[in-house]
């Protein structure tokens, strides 16, 4: 039973969060043939202060601080 682990910023709506659930399990049942009940999804949410690249968090990236 496949088990599908996501991190991302967070951010979505509950709907885009569903659909991305939805499309995942497809997949897992598409590509190797799991059973869509023994499919499982997990979504972290991860605030954009707490994730960053080239030590700038994604907060600030939006708030238009330029990459170091």
């Amino acid at each position: 039973m496949p088990l599908i682990e996501v991190t991302l910023v967070e951010g979505r709506t509950p709907e885009q969060l569903r659909t991305l659930i939805s499309r995942l399990t497809d997949a897992a049942v598409s590509a190797v043939g799991a059973p869509r009940a023994g499919v499982r999804v997990i979504l972290r949410e991860v605030p954009a202060a707490h994730w960053a690249a080239g030590d700038v968090t994604i907060e600030e990236r939006n708030r238009g601080r330029p990459p170091a």
